[in-house]
């Protein structure tokens, strides 16, 4: 592996670190990791959401329902060139604030998730995309399954 691959490595597991913190996950927070003209693409899971720190936020406001929502495993992190790609397993309960009119259902799920990062030469994030197993978490969370299962126009 490259010096700038492990760098990238590093830049990655900060972003993630920060967008998985309940207390730091925002904007501000990220926006030292990430270039100006970044972008987002999640059109299952965050279909309104398009650059990287407006997912620091969104993810925020997730965790305010699921306030204990965290990473439990890395499953894959693979970097090659300005590219790094990671697989995760992560669970949380809904115990905190509703999400989206959703009260607290108490119930508690888990779920894995994959990230493909690329980053320039300065070693800031120009594109994440994030595939997510949306369904499987909202069944098991007993939120409606219609929110999980729309299908965004491309």
């Amino acid at each position: 592996m490259t010096e700038q691959e492990e760098k990238n490595i590093l830049v990655v597991k900060e972003y993630m670190q920060i967008s998985y913190d309940p207390e730091r996950s925002s904007s501000k927070n990220v926006a030292h990791l990430v270039a100006s003209d970044n972008k987002f693409i999640a059109p299952t899971t965050f279909p309104d959401i398009h650059n990287c720190q407006a997912y620091a936020d969104e993810h925020g406001k997730l965790m305010k329902s699921i306030n204990d929502l965290r990473i439990t495993e890395i499953n894959y992190l693979i970097a090659k060139d300005d590219q790094v790609a990671l697989r995760y397993s992560a669970e949380g309960s809904h115990c905190g604030q509703p999400y989206e009119g959703i009260q607290a259902t108490g119930r508690k799920a888990k779920w894995t998730a994959a990230a493909l990062f690329k980053l320039n030469h300065e070693g800031k994030i120009t594109l994440f995309i994030k595939e997510w197993d949306k369904l499987s978490m909202w069944k098991q969370l007993g939120f409606p399954l219609e929110e999980a299962t729309k299908v965004p126009s491309i």
